[in-house]
């Protein structure tokens, strides 16, 4: 009778090396949008803190859905450790810079996880990356979006113009 082999996971440890630290990276934002969050509900930005805290839950999600995927197919995820989050911006467009630029982190982060699944041949990782890479196009669009509204005031951003900023943030879309 012939030994079958069986592997723990047809996904390639290269990959999952890096999807395990996706996974930290989305539990670091999560993190990160929780302290804007409440940055933002200090300030008076009510609108900007419930944006953030909706961002910290889908962050939240996303590590999940990744921390699911490599559980999922043999693979063993991680609870990533927290560590360093920022608790103090210099102002309200501080808050949504600071964001996108995260965010263009995290795109570029996503980008080369596809890169080397596609050189390595890791078809499934591949096909399941291409929801986040759909997501990482919406998040900077409605980031960048929210800091164009910051260029139609002047450097001198009034509380008012402040105030009008936030009560425009998209929240429960």
């Amino acid at each position: 009778m012939a030994k079958s082999t069986r592997r723990e996971t047809v996904l390639n440890a290269k990959v999952v090396a890096l999807l395990q630290e996706q996974v930290g990276m989305e539990a670091h934002a999560s993190a990160t949008y929780l302290a804007m969050s409440s940055w933002c509900e200090a300030n008076g930005f009510p609108k900007s803190a419930a944006f953030f805290l909706e961002h910290a839950e889908e962050e939240r999600g996303h590590m999940l859905k990744i921390f699911h995927f490599l559980n999922d197919n043999g693979a063993r995820a991680f609870s990533p450790e927290v560590k360093d989050i920022p608790k103090e911006f210099k102002g309200l467009r501080d808050v949504y810079e600071k964001t996108l630029d995260h965010e263009i982190a995290v795109t570029d982060s996503i980008n080369a996880i596809v890169k080397l699944a596609r050189k390595e041949e890791d078809y499934a990782s591949e096909h399941f990356l291409q929801w986040f890479v759909e997501e990482q196009l919406e998040e900077e669009r409605l980031v960048r979006d929210i800091l164009s509204w910051f260029d139609f005031v002047n450097e001198k951003e009034s509380k008012f113009a402040l105030r009008l900023i936030d009560e425009r943030i998209p929240v429960g879309a």
